[in-house]
């Protein structure tokens, strides 16, 4: 498939219970219990008070985002042409290939070392790295159609495992033990929620890729928000549980290696497999369809092979962790990004894009094919965004990065508004 208009209505197959689905399965990963654990210092009730605050903050614009893909057929980065300008989108599109690329190799390199050490050693980490690049590209190849019944599979049977992984820790741990436990905050309330913030806002830059095979348009949302806001947080929680009973900054490792002490080998290497595959392979296709909006003659299939390649790669022969803060870097700018776009969509917009013209020279060429305000908004949300992290800002960085790249806009775009 070639991009070069929104998806027609024949390949709109997707249902609120599959989207559920899609994005219960991008929820439950080794990251998002890694996440939960560094909570830890709150003490179990305040950091699952964190949890649940900043997943209703983080999921409320993530769901808006997608549904600009669901009312108009197109993908992420192309629905911010609406805003920056056919042209000016040029920038997100390489940022967002950069990061996907990149997050896909970290996501290969935990599973991998994961998986070796449940089974195999230390010396078989490449190989499993190279089973899970497969699968998960294999994965991202089935396409809109396929995913339908791989992750109703898929995802029901992670799900399965992962009640049993939280019962054995709840069981190990004791449930009055993790209350009791005394807490002292190593980081403000505000900068604990924006850590959660930030999980569902990094998917931004994707949610619509899926959302714009919705079978009706404008639906998906609800599947989107409870699939990812319940599984979400329940990883987080997870996660936050075992480093609140042992103490450790690794509580994905604790949890594998709990089952492992009960002789629960195998689901435990079935939670690495399967929580990898439903999650990574979201950044494989996206990366396909970011690189197909620079390339629209380009197919998705060989887009998708090479940057599953490109992953495994990185994840072979490079120390992920090791990326992950240049990673981070690039996700800074799609905080003020998103900010921008929501307050074009939403309200200079009217919650209405021409679709059509998202892919041609017309309504959104502006000048030169760049909007110079969202564009000059966006670089201050950024520089915002980063000033925030580096001072240590007691209201966080996510939260402030985008409401002020979002109101300069509208400041410097007032007159702007299209009429109803």
């Amino acid at each position: 498939m070639s991009m070069n208009g929104p998806v027609d209505g024949n390949e709109r197959n997707l249902r609120e219970w599959d989207f559920f689905l899609l994005w219960a399965g991008a929820a439950i990963s080794l990251s998002e219990i890694w996440a939960g654990g560094l909570l830890a210092s709150f003490g179990l009730l305040a950091g699952l008070g964190v949890i649940l605050l900043g997943h209703l903050a983080g999921n409320t614009p993530m769901a808006l985002g997608g549904l600009i893909g669901s009312r108009h057929g197109v993908p992420a980065i192309v629905g911010t042409r609406g805003a920056l300008g056919n042209r000016g989108s040029m920038l997100p599109a390489v940022l967002n290939i950069v990061q996907l690329v990149g997050w896909t190799g970290v996501m290969l390199w935990i599973g991998g070392q994961a998986a070796a050490g449940l089974a195999g050693g230390a010396e078989s980490a490449r190989w499993w790295i190279v089973a899970l690049g497969v699968l998960t590209t294999l994965w991202a190849l089935a396409g809109n159609r396929a995913w339908r019944t791989l992750q109703k599979i898929g995802v029901v049977l992670l799900l399965v495992l992962s009640v049993g992984m939280t019962a054995l820790a709840l069981w190990t741990y004791g449930w009055r033990g993790l209350v009791a436990a005394e807490a002292a905050p190593s980081m403000p309330f505000m900068l604990g929620l924006d850590l959660v913030i930030a999980m569902p806002i990094s998917w931004m830059p994707l949610v619509s890729d899926y959302a714009r095979y919705a079978a009706v348009p404008g639906r998906g949302i609800r599947g989107t928000w409870w699939g990812y806001f319940l599984v979400s947080s329940w990883m987080f929680a997870a996660g936050l549980v075992a480093s609140v009973a042992t103490g450790s900054g690794a509580p994905e490792t604790m949890l594998m290696q709990l089952m492992g002490e009960h002789r629960l080998w195998l689901p435990a290497v079935g939670i690495v497999l399967l929580s990898t595959a439903t999650t990574t392979f979201l950044d494989i296709y996206s990366n396909a369809v970011s690189a197909q909006s620079l390339f629209p003659k380009l197919g998705t299939r060989p887009l998708v092979l090479l940057g599953g390649l490109a992953g495994t790669l990185i994840a072979l022969f490079f120390d992920a962790t090791k990326y992950e803060g240049f990673l981070l870097f690039i996700g800074a700018a799609f905080c003020p990004l998103f900010g921008v776009v929501l307050a074009d969509y939403f309200i200079l917009k009217r919650g209405r894009y021409e679709a059509e013209d998202l892919f041609r020279r017309g309504r959104y060429w502006y000048t030169g094919g760049v909007n110079g305000r969202a564009m000059a908004a966006w670089a201050a949300g950024f520089a915002l965004y980063r000033w925030c992290v580096e001072t240590e800002f007691a209201g966080g960085s996510s939260i402030p990065s985008m409401a002020a790249a979002a109101a300069l806009y509208l400041a410097i775009s007032f007159g702007k508004r299209e009429k109803a």
